[in-house]
């Protein structure tokens, strides 16, 4: 098992050994790249896990709606399970949805991870003070996927309130996790990754400042990636804003951290030159 734990990950999904594909449709191990989470089969591992959840009665139901949409992996399928399993839970007793739910945050598979995130996404019914408490299990997760579907699941509701957002936010900025940090500013890039875009931002990248203000020389590679992207999203829109506030943070900060950000904030604007 080792040398499985251990492995750095084909690059094409047709070179994943079948034992590796085995035991992560089965959820007994983690993804350890893109390709491999991608290629998981979620219709073999909601057969292994609902019934391990207690859940197998609502099995041949979830499995119907993904052949129905023709789903059978990646992300838009991890997304229909999550919000089919809030459905699901929402019916059951509070304790036991409590007890479930805590079963699949802390499933050893990271795609059962990610349906778990995508269950607090779903929840409509709280404000995001209370969403980013639940979510901040899967911001902090050891997984890079987790990671990413924690701010995809919760994107929407944090820019419907957006005002409170940035506030809350600005804490998880100075926070001493840089997966904490990182979603801070990664949950409302303007554009963003595998997401629908934020048109107040694209327009007025200044609301989020004061986020960004506190990771600019951020010692975090990870986090520094993500500030880089940020302002660079801003660039495509408001590129005299993205361009002042550099030259600002170069004036106060000689850091090689902020020296890197801003870099990575300006290339697309050094590209248009």
């Amino acid at each position: 098992m080792e040398p499985i734990i251990g492995r750095k990950g084909a690059t094409k999904a047709a070179n994943i050994p079948e034992q590796v594909l085995n035991l992560l449709n089965l959820g007994e191990i983690e993804s350890v790249n893109l390709t491999e989470w991608l290629a998981v089969d979620q219709r073999v591992l909601l057969k292994k896990v609902l019934p391990a959840v207690g859940l197998s009665e609502h099995l041949d139901d979830l499995l119907f709606k993904l052949e129905v949409a023709n789903m059978t992996n990646g992300m838009k399928a991890i997304r229909m399970i999550g919000e089919n399993l809030h459905e699901i839970l929402q019916k059951v007793d509070g304790e036991t949805a409590d007890q479930t739910f805590s079963l699949l945050a802390d499933h050893p598979s990271d795609s059962v991870r990610c349906w778990a995130a995508f269950i607090v996404g779903s929840t409509m019914d709280v404000g995001v003070k209370e969403l980013l408490f639940k979510i901040r299990k899967f911001a902090a997760d050891h997984h890079f996927g987790v990671r990413e579907i924690a701010w995809m699941a919760v994107r929407e509701s944090l820019v419907k309130e957006l005002e409170t957002s940035v506030k809350l936010l600005k804490e998880w900025a100075n926070d001493s996790d840089e997966n904490i940090r990182r979603f801070a500013v990664e949950s409302i890039r303007p554009r963003g990754v595998w997401c629908k875009h934020i048109g107040e931002l694209k327009n007025e990248p200044q609301i989020a400042l004061p986020i960004l203000e506190q990771v600019k020389s951020d010692e975090s590679k990870y986090v520094q990636d993500s500030v880089g992207n940020w302002l660079n999203d801003a660039s495509k829109t408001q590129p005299e804003w993205v361009l002042s506030v550099c030259d600002e943070w170069e004036k106060v900060s000689d850091a090689k951290e902020t020296k890197r950000i801003v870099k990575k904030a300006k290339r697309t604007i050094m590209k248009n030159r």
